[in-house]
């Protein structure tokens, strides 16, 4: 296929709304192209925002044009949440495109409102232009509040077209526009190539961000029930604050959804317990919350789509993750009623945990976090650099890495050779196998052992498989 236009059109309100246009027309080449258009699919969170579709027509190559019928549109859940009923604001738009063909033209205008976003008054955006050759012909417009102070960057391989202002007063705004032809295809940027935010610094983001994912904690003692619960035989901080861990980990199922799709907010702890599933946010956030007798500090920390995050403006939309960092206190003194009267606040270790994977080892990310920067919302009072609210990962195991490897065999008169293989793994290749076990049906695990066997050399046929529960 070939897009013979592309047009978005952006426009921002002072108080956060924000709509959004995009106007584009396709020319279906060939069957591949009239596949890849039968359905267009766009998420949104119907709690703060509406998807509509102004215009949708088909010109067919031999004449005539064909409007879609509102019948054509669908709402449905993000299949994420299918069986989460508390996400059922998460969902996809859907619009299906009958009778398309080769030589065929296919426009359609999709209108994206926002309203009273969980951080607005602020915005944010970020967009890079096409440079696969696809797109004859590219235009992006913004329309900004002058009122608003926007921190704007511009790629200067695109540069804008100068800047024109309308209005005065409270009603004054800055347009930026843009036209792009498919001729124009140098390679991708290592970052977008306009990026704008109201949020002055990474520390004031990370304040917002902390602010919400509180603003769903209520006087509601389920937390501190279960905590007690779940450590009332266990004394020693250190396997208290792991026993919390391996409970939200593993007993409570992730709804693989970004941060952003919900709006960074969390649902309270009561509702996570009573479902039993939550996305990672919401078990970081119930996991800090488990935090009854205060011998630990629980920090949700935000990691980036790029390792380059910390150093770019502070958009949200940076943001695709989140592991948390457990700050184990020192030596501490508490009275009657559990609070903390004499300690050191700085004293104690901090365990980086990652709750979304459900198997991962306490004290374990994820390898590919490993060394990365993270953002924390609960930076020390007091520190102003930029730097204090990004701490980074660190790249070395809380525990030694082993792999060891166990073979019993015996090679009959005939030659056939029958082994046993036994593995014991720790570190970074236990961790790809806990996954590896834990997403797959118990019938495929001989594929995954077939699969760890011929990474290792054995030839053969894989006949029996058991693994320790992951």
């Amino acid at each position: 296929m070939q897009i013979e236009l592309l047009e978005t059109r952006v426009r921002f309100e002072a108080n956060g709304d924000s709509r959004k246009e995009v106007h584009t027309r396709v020319h279906i080449n060939n069957e591949l192209g009239a596949r890849q258009f039968a359905r267009l699919a766009f998420d949104y969170n119907r709690s703060f925002q509406q998807i509509e579709f102004p215009l949708v027509r088909v010109t067919h190559s031999g004449g005539g044009t064909a409007d879609i019928l509102p019948s054509a549109i669908s709402d449905q859940p993000n299949p994420a949440v299918v069986n989460a009923p508390a996400y059922q604001d998460v969902r996809v738009k859907s619009l299906r495109i009958l009778g398309l063909a080769p030589s065929d033209t296919l426009e359609y205008r999709v209108v994206t409102t926002t309203s009273h976003h969980p951080l607005a008054p602020d915005f944010w955006l970020d967009h890079t232009f096409d440079r696969s050759g696809v797109t004859a012909n590219e235009v992006f417009e913004v329309d900004l509040p002058t009122a608003r102070k926007t921190q704007i960057h511009i790629n200067p391989d695109t540069p804008a077209m100068p800047a024109e202002s309308v209005g005065q007063g409270d009603a004054a705004r800055s347009l930026y526009k843009w036209r792009r032809s498919g001729e124009e295809t140098k390679a991708s940027p290592i970052e977008p190539d306009v990026l704008l935010t109201t949020f002055a610094s990474w520390r004031e983001l990370a304040g917002r961000l902390n602010s919400l994912c509180k603003s769903s904690e209520t006087t509601d003692d389920s937390a501190e029930k279960k905590a007690v619960e779940l450590t009332r035989t266990i004394s020693d901080r250190n396997r208290k604050a792991e026993v919390l861990y391996d409970f939200v980990a593993q007993r409570i199922k992730t709804i693989d959804l970004s941060p952003a799709s919900t709006g960074f907010r969390p649902r309270s702890a009561a509702e996570i317990l009573s479902s039993g599933y939550g996305t990672p946010l919401d078990k970081v956030s119930l996991l800090d919350q488990l935090r009854y007798d205060q011998v630990s500090q629980v920090h949700p920390s935000f990691f980036g789509a790029t390792a380059r995050a910390s150093e770019q403006l502070p958009l949200p939309s940076f943001l695709v993750g989140l592991v948390a960092a457990v700050f184990i206190h020192g030596p501490y003194t508490l009275d009657a009623s559990a609070k903390v009267v004499q300690g050191c606040d700085h004293c104690g270790r901090i365990v980086w945990i990652d709750p979304e994977l459900e198997v991962a080892p306490y004290g374990m990310v994820r390898p590919e976090l490993n060394g990365k920067a993270a953002l924390f919302l609960r930076f020390v009072p007091g520190e102003a650099s930029t730097a204090d609210v990004w701490r980074r990962i660190p790249k070395d195991l809380p525990f030694p890495a082993s792999q060891r490897v166990r073979v019993d065999a015996s090679l009959a008169n005939d030659g056939t050779l029958k082994a046993k293989v036994g593995y014991s793994m720790r570190g970074d290749n236990e961790l790809i196998l806990r996954i590896a076990f834990h997403q797959s049906p118990r019938e495929k695990w001989s594929d995954v052992a077939q699969l760890l066997a011929l990474c290792d050399g054995f030839r053969g046929k894989i006949t029996k498989v058991s693994a320790s529960d992951p």
